[in-house]
C-alpha cells in the first residue's frame, strides 16, 4: 500500500512539473525558431527574384520579410512559415516555376522575435504580422487577388488573415484545428485554460467562402491527420483534403496540381502577358 502511495506522488508530482513547464515555457515551446541566433544576412538569404524587406506592424515590431512583385494583374501568394521554420523557403518556392510563369508573387514575412524580426511571438502579435503582411501585399500591388498560404503554425496565421481579409483561397499545408490538441498529443491531459495561445482556426475557418485546401502527411507526427481532417471538416464543402505519403516537414512543396490550378484559374486569365512586375 505505501508502495502505491509513493508511486501515485510520483506520478503526480511528474505530472505536475510537466504543467509548470508547460505554464512557464509555453511560447518557448511553441516557438522554437524565436530562439535562433543572429539575422539572416539579406543578400545570402533572398531567394532569385526576390527582394529583402522590412515590414512594420501597427504595434511598431519590425519584420524581416521577403518579396517578389507580381506581374500587372496577377495574384500574390502571402506565405507564413510554420514555428520552426523561416520565410526562405517559402519564398523560394513560390518565386519559382509553376508560380513565377503564372505572374504570381510572393510574400513571405518572419514572424516577430524570429531572426531579422523584433519583437517576442505571440498568437495576438502573429496576427498582427499577418495584417502588416496584408497590408503591404494591397499598398505595393492594388487590387492583386491574394491567396493565403500556411504551413504547420502559419496555416493557423493564413487562416486568421482569411477571416479579415478577401482572398482566392486559403493553402494549407499540415494545419490543426486549434493548438489545445496539438499540445495534448505532446503533453498529456494538459488543461485547455493552461495555455495563453490557443489558435481556434476550426472556429475562425466556418465563416469564410473562399476555396480551402488541406495537405496532410501520412506520417505526420506533430499534427496528426485527424486534427487536419477535423478542421477540413471546420471549413465544410469548400475544402478539399489530401493525404499524402509523408511528415510534418517532407510534404512542404508537395503539389495538388488540380487543386492549384483552380487556384491559379481564379487569377490567370486576368494577367497581362507582358512580363511587367508591379512597381
Amino acid at each position: 500500500m505505501r508502495f502505491l502511495v509513493l508511486l501515485l506522488a510520483i506520478v503526480a508530482l511528474v505530472y505536475l512539473a510537466a504543467l509548470v513547464v508547460l505554464a512557464v515555457f509555453q511560447r518557448r515551446l511553441i516557438y522554437p525558431g524565436a530562439a535562433w541566433a543572429g539575422e539572416p544576412a539579406r543578400d545570402r538569404f533572398a531567394p532569385p527574384g526576390t527582394a529583402a524587406i522590412t515590414l512594420t506592424t501597427e504595434d511598431g515590431e519590425r519584420l524581416f520579410a521577403l518579396w517578389r512583385p507580381p506581374r500587372l494583374g496577377c495574384g500574390v501568394v502571402v506565405s507564413f512559415h510554420g514555428n520552426g521554420s523561416r520565410p526562405e523557403p517559402h519564398a523560394a518556392r513560390f518565386a519559382a516555376d509553376p508560380w513565377r510563369m503564372a505572374g504570381w508573387g510572393v510574400l513571405a514575412p518572419a514572424y516577430r522575435g524570429y531572426p531579422g524580426s523584433t519583437g517576442s511571438p505571440s498568437e495576438d502579435g502573429l496576427i498582427r504580422d499577418g495584417m502588416a503582411a496584408v497590408a503591404f501585399t494591397m499598398a505595393r500591388a492594388p487590387g492583386a487577388p491574394i491567396l493565403l498560404h500556411g504551413h504547420s503554425l502559419g496555416g493557423a496565421v493564413a487562416v486568421a488573415m482569411a477571416e479579415r481579409v478577401a482572398s482566392v483561397g486559403l493553402y494549407l499545408e499540415a494545419p490543426f484545428d486549434s493548438l489545445t490538441p496539438t499540445v495534448r498529443l505532446h503533453v498529456p491531459l494538459a488543461p485547455s485554460w493552461l495555455l495563453r495561445d490557443t489558435y481556434r482556426s476550426d472556429l475562425r475557418i466556418r465563416g469564410g467562402t473562399e476555396p480551402v485546401l488541406i495537405i496532410q502527411g501520412t506520417e505526420d507526427p506533430v499534427v496528426p491527420a485527424k486534427l487536419a481532417r477535423a478542421l477540413a471538416a471546420a471549413a465544410g464543402s469548400r475544402a478539399r483534403f489530401a493525404l499524402v505519403p509523408g511528415d510534418h516537414v517532407s510534404i512542404f512543396g508537395t503539389r495538388d496540381r488540380e487543386a492549384e490550378a483552380a487556384f491559379r484559374g481564379r487569377v490567370e486569365p486576368a494577367c497581362l502577358a507582358a512580363d511587367s512586375p508591379v512597381p
